[in-house]
């Protein structure tokens, strides 16, 4: 049991998982003020197009009632939080790879020295103007 509990200690105070719990909690929170967003100020600016409070509107087909102002104030809310997060990813990313020297290639082509011509790295003998080109 004492095993048990060691490796769940390890496991719950790694770095990543405290990462994880920190980016749930400002997730939940930043959730929140989407919603705030969309809710107070999207869907009222939408409602002035509809007459009405965008979350208010709804269709009754055979007694059942469909709030499509809701679903479309749903999806307006995933469509910000995604953006935000592909924001929040795609600047991370380059954070990280400000620090990191691009690797040069390895060279795949080189010049005859007779005429100049660009030829594969492995040839021997150009192409073009038929020299041997040796070990240069």
């Amino acid at each position: 049991m004492k095993k048990f509990f060691k490796e769940f200690k390890e496991f719950a105070l790694k770095g990543n998982v405290m990462s994880l719990a920190v980016g749930v909690i400002i997730g939940a929170a930043f959730q929140g003020v989407v919603n705030s967003l969309v809710d107070n100020i999207i869907s009222p600016l939408i409602g002035i197009f509809a007459g009405n409070n965008f979350d208010a509107l709804y269709v009754d087909i055979f007694g059942a009632r469909l709030t499509y102002g809701a679903f479309i104030t749903s999806v307006i809310n995933f469509i910000i939080m995604a953006l935000v997060v592909f924001l929040m990813v795609r600047g991370m990313n380059r954070l990280m790879g400000l620090g990191k020297k691009k690797e040069e290639e390895a060279p795949t082509t080189k010049k005859c020295p007779f005429c100049f011509t660009e030829i594969p790295i492995e040839a021997t003998r150009c192409p073009n103007c038929t020299a041997e080109l040796g070990a240069l």
